[in-house]
């Protein structure tokens, strides 16, 4: 099963799925389809491997996944991780500037 039928299914079934936790099974086995925005704040340069806050929309079929880590946190920093399904491509992505900007 992939990751578009799984949300459809828990949206059937009546779940919200705007804030689920995908299963391990799910989210290490299948790549997007394709990755609509992407930012890092990485004031460190291109070989520092620490954690940087980050905001992505990637789609997994008719849905769009944001995530990333608020640019609140600070370089280096991890917590405050943020994610959120939805369908609306417009959505997602001014979702994921709002949290890096």
């Amino acid at each position: 099963m992939n990751i578009s039928d799984w949300l459809d299914e828990k949206k059937a079934e009546g779940l919200d799925v705007s804030q689920i936790v995908l299963p391990d099974d799910l989210s290490y086995d299948e790549a997007p389809d394709e990755t609509i925005f992407y930012e890092e704040i990485n004031t460190c340069g291109i070989f520092c491997t620490d954690d940087h806050p980050f905001s992505t929309v990637e789609r997994f079929g008719h849905w769009y996944y944001c995530r990333g880590r608020d640019k609140e946190t600070g370089t280096h920093s991890s917590g405050m991780d943020w994610r959120l399904f939805t369908k609306d491509r417009d959505l997602a992505v001014k979702t994921a500037k709002s949290h890096i900007e």
